[in-house]
């Protein structure tokens, strides 16, 4: 029979995920010769035998993939047969110009939770197991290729049993570079004041925690907060030392049967919650369950993850058998601060926080905060993107110049685009912090030296003013670097547009709280048309003033009172508040303009129905107003609501949507005696309805009938959930963000995109 021999390059996540193995059984089952090794692009192997044994090898490739393999391409070319015998895995090539997909972190998978589980396991309660399908990656890798050498586990010689695992192709932890045991790995160490040096570290942090203390816990990509959450007395005293006042904390259970106890999980959120990313998922609360008030206190939702590592799964285990529940597990930060990456940072940054440390003897080299996301319908949406989905890449159409795109202010991730492939930073969060701003640095750093790739294009946010934008700009003046500043709402319109592969000119409907606009004001309430290469706005919410700039966030009712001189002029309604000691002082500032920039944005209008309703006189974290005020409502009570009156003005340069009328219905709702919730309903219903008729007529007016969704206020999920099937209705075809968020999140991406168009 004629044999013959392939070489094919395998492109995307391949390294790191037991890919190697899988090709080594694969093609070992069906009788095939030739070898596999990683390199710096990804996989290449040389498969030779007959050609129906060579056509169901290269069908069940992909068809057949590791669980955490992701298949971009398959490049093959012929060689001549030399009639090779037998299947080996070669050493890794270690070749210049890296463009393989850097793995992420993968939460703990069914057989090593079942080891660690049974007694008789030699991995029985070892707070580090892992194989190919689960375990760190991203956190500790120093360089590609990923193997051994290059991460954090280099100092870990592996015992003789390890050795034979890690080096037979038909186990599951072949060449699973953090492989360990308790002969020979990573251990945990428990300190702190009154901790009992000799007791065993999981037991001893398991008795503080249940009695009230707070731990940090060295966790996947950083350190972790703990604290029992039925103890309302450690809760609170989580919030007051970590400086977070009233924003829900997140909880980590054990189980979806625990996760179930304290809220409503569907089949999706299960297998969201259960997926190897294992996120933050926002659950609809179960009344009646065990969790102090101050957990999230005026949230119908809470944000639950299971344990996503053998130590936390450990933890909770020891936790439950001195009958406690469910732990709050956030961000080991103070404030808005990065999470702590090393024990010694961990030690100083969390010292006032924290009563005992849970630390292990492996380092963490990358950061990761745990990644948001909830169900919408039947898709998933994201809210924060980072430990599990970053840094795998999001694909673009097509190749070009590499770009490094540094995003915005808040919410902000940095990209780096290379060559199809953008690459987007774990979460970085927002750099008027001093720290985050390191961090923000510290990213570029990383992608740049992992992925061997130094842009001369560097992209950011149009405001000047932004750290971002400094930052871009000292690169232009001490490098020679090219920038190419971006329109923020261009940027998420290219960002939805760009993850949908969609080139072609679209509307881009995007809702968000502040972004610099062209003309100088703060744009958020946008109808946009264009791409990537060119957009121009087609129409937007009536613009107000925004008395005191910043402080105006801060403090909703001077946002309520801006909207009221708009929609009432010197007339002002009879409510309660206006007779405070501040509207006069408020509304001057207005009136004359003083400190006071126009802004159209949709987040601020949220802002202000909220104050209208007598509550919000004051946020303490970013938008808690609009997302307290959705809080109240629910998809099936908006959808049979009557709306407010509302109006679109078809100007001679396009669409205005006047918040006068609905500021005007708001007010008589609340003189008439509607609650906060109905005032909720109601508004959402008419957003919705002004968001339809308004796309509609800008599709009329330019011809377009995609609606690219984007922007931080569709984090919102009843705008998320209902406004795409009314569009559809519509005849038009919205674009809701797949991979990323629809925050600032992706406006590094959307710059990328931007950026890349300009250089075509």
């Amino acid at each position: 029979m004629t044999r013959r021999r392939h070489r094919l390059r395998v492109d995307g996540v391949v390294q790191g995920v037991g890919f190697r193995p899988f090709v080594f059984n694969l093609a070992e089952s069906l009788g095939l010769a030739g070898h596999v090794a990683n390199d710096s692009e990804g996989v290449i192997l040389e498969i030779e035998g007959d050609p129906a044994g060579l056509a169901t090898f290269r069908r069940r490739l992909e068809a057949e993939a590791p669980p955490l393999a992701r298949i971009e391409s398959v490049v093959a070319e012929p060689l001549p047969a030399v009639g090779a015998e037998g299947f080996a895995i070669l050493p890794s090539l270690d070749s210049p110009g890296t463009s393989t997909c850097v793995p992420a972190d993968s939460a703990l998978c069914a057989d090593c939770r079942r080891e660690i589980l049974d007694p008789g396991d030699r991995r029985h309660r070892y707070a580090f197991t892992n194989c190919t399908n689960c375990g760190p990656r991203w956190t500790i890798i120093g360089r590609i290729p990923y193997d051994r050498p290059f991460t954090s586990m280099a100092p870990f010689a592996m015992c003789p049993d390890c050795e034979r695992e890690y080096h037979d192709p038909r186990d599951r932890r072949f060449h699973a570079q953090p492989n360990a045991c308790p002969a020979c790995g990573p251990r945990l160490s428990l300190e702190g004041e009154g901790v009992d040096p000799a007791a065993d570290p999981l037991r001893e942090a398991a008795r503080l925690l249940a009695a009230g203390r707070i731990l940090a816990v060295k966790g996947l990509g950083g350190f972790h907060l703990a604290a029992r959450a039925d103890d309302q007395a450690a809760v609170l005293r989580l919030r007051a030392r970590k400086g977070r006042e009233a924003k829900p904390l997140a909880l980590m259970v054990a189980d979806l049967d625990a996760a179930r106890a304290l809220a409503a999980v569907g089949d999706d959120e299960a297998t969201l919650l259960s997926s190897p990313q294992a996120p933050i998922v926002l659950l609809e609360r179960r009344p009646g369950a065990a969790l102090a008030p101050a957990v999230a206190p005026g949230h119908r939702r809470l944000g639950v993850m299971l344990a996503t590592t053998p130590l936390h799964l450990l933890l909770l285990a020891e936790v439950q058998a001195l009958g406690a529940g469910a732990l709050v597990m956030t961000s080991g930060n103070a404030g808005d601060e990065p999470i702590c990456l090393g024990d010694d940072e961990a030690r100083a940054r969390l010292g006032e926080i924290a009563d005992a440390w849970l630390l292990h003897d492996r380092a963490i080299l990358r950061r990761a905060d745990d990644s948001v996301a909830e169900v919408v319908g039947r898709r998933t949406l994201l809210h924060r993107r980072s430990r599990g989905y970053a840094p795998l890449p999001v694909l673009l159409d097509g190749g070009g110049a590499p770009v490094l795109a540094v995003g915005p202010e808040l919410k902000n991730t940095v990209c780096l685009l290379k060559e199809n492939r953008a690459f987007l930073s774990p979460h970085v969060g927002d750099l008027q912090n001093l720290a985050a701003y390191g961090f923000f640095q510290e990213s570029i750093r990383t992608l740049q030296e992992l992925l061997e790739c130094g842009p001369e294009t560097i992209a950011h946010d149009l405001h000047p003013g932004y750290l971002s934008t400094r930052w871009a700009r000292e690169q232009a003046r001490d490098a020679g670097k090219r920038l190419v500043p971006v329109q923020h709402h261009h940027a998420h319109l290219a960002a939805v547009l760009a993850e949908h592969g969609h080139r072609e000119p679209a509307l881009g409907l995007i809702l968000d709280g502040t972004g610099y606009g062209t003309d100088g004001t703060i744009w958020g309430g946008e109808i946009l048309a264009g791409n990537a290469a060119a957009c121009t706005r087609v129409g937007h919410l009536s613009c107000v003033p925004l008395p005191g700039g910043d402080a105006a966030i801060r403090h909703p009712r001077r946002l309520a009172l801006s909207h009221l001189r708009a929609a009432f002029g010197d007339e002002l309604p009879d409510l309660p508040f206006l007779a405070d000691q501040e509207t006069a002082i408020v509304l001057r500032m207005v009136d004359g303009g003083v400190h006071s920039p126009l802004t159209s944005s949709c987040g601020r209008l949220f802002d202000a129905v909220a104050a209208l309703t007598g509550g919000w006189r004051e946020v303490r974290y970013e938008a808690q107003a609009a997302i307290e005020l959705t809080a109240l409502t629910t998809c099936a009570a908006v959808e049979a609501a009557r709306p407010f009156a509302w109006e679109i003005d078809e100007a001679g340069d396009g669409l205005l949507l006047p918040c006068g009328p609905i500021i005007r219905g708001v007010v008589a709702a609340v003189r008439a005696g509607a609650d906060a919730a109905e005032v909720s309903t109601r508004f959402h219903r008419t957003l919705l309805d002004l968001l339809v008729e308004a796309s509609r007529r800008a599709s009329r007016l330019t011809g377009l009938r995609t609606v690219a969704l984007g922007g931080g206020s569709f984090q919102n999920g009843i705008l998320a959930a209902l406004l795409p099937p009314r569009l559809e209705a519509a005849g038009l075809r919205p674009l809701l963000p797949r991979e990323l968020p629809p925050n600032d999140g992706a406006v590094s991406f959307g710059q990328a995109a931007v950026a890349r168009a300009g250089l075509a």
